[in-house]
């Protein structure tokens, strides 16, 4: 008897200490100090990542055909990434130029010295590495060789940069359109590839295209057209 009235007792000094001192459910939140940060984070925002598939051709030439154009995409991609960059840029600072003048002299100024960082080393291209060069611009300014030139400088120079180009079978006009022509996406692909093992410092394109639609795409096409092949 005197053990249950000592059990009563210690259950009703439970309930009146619960009633004056409610217990508070408490939510432990961890978080996280990145190094180079000052402010703490409840979680870290990684990368998108792309899986890329391995890649399959019909033959041993088209698989040279491919890597040939891997090492010619390579090659100009830092030309139209600085052509990006450069044009950002002017943008950004012809709207802080008030005056008419100021704007035309400064426009000069970044003329002249994308000419300097450019003509040397453009002359050293091919024919086709200067196509793709004047598809990847597209690709990185959303505008194409020939209205950058007509922006720049003016609409008779820049036909007339596209006539000398036509002699070398360039066109200056020419877009970077990888959900229609098939090369270009393959050079997508080569950038994809590229920037995931840091063999390019990656841009975002400006225009608006979904790379894994593409694949899903171009895939189908290349199943039904094709048949199994090598793969890279």
């Amino acid at each position: 008897m005197n053990k249950l009235i000592l059990l009563l007792l210690l259950v009703s000094a439970s309930a009146v200490a619960q009633e004056q001192f409610p217990v508070e459910d408490t939510l432990y939140k961890r978080y996280m100090l990145i190094e180079g940060d000052t402010i703490a984070r409840e979680h870290i925002d990684l990368d998108e990542v792309l899986v890329l598939g391995r890649i399959k051709f019909d033959s041993e030439l088209e698989r040279r055909k491919y890597l040939i154009l891997r090492r010619k995409t390579i090659k100009v991609y830092p030309y139209a990434k600085l052509a990006s960059e450069r044009l950002v840029e002017l943008n950004s600072r012809l709207d802080q130029i008030k005056t008419k003048r100021d704007r035309k002299r400064y426009t000069k100024i970044v003329q002249d010295y994308i000419e300097d960082q450019f003509s040397a080393e453009l002359k050293k291209l091919t024919r086709t590495e200067g196509q793709i060069l004047v598809k990847l611009i597209h690709r990185q300014t959303g505008t194409t060789a020939f209205d950058l030139i007509k922006d720049l400088k003016s609409g008779w120079r820049a036909f007339w940069y596209n006539t000398t180009a036509s002699l070398f079978d360039i066109s200056l006009k020419q877009e970077f359109r990888p959900e229609h022509d098939q090369e270009d996406y393959l050079i997508e692909d080569i950038l994809q590839r590229a920037f995931q093992n840091k063999q390019l410092s990656k841009q975002p394109s400006a225009l608006d295209f979904n790379f894994l639609e593409l694949t899903n795409k171009w895939s189908s096409s290349s199943k039904e057209a094709k048949k199994p092949g090598k793969a890279i």
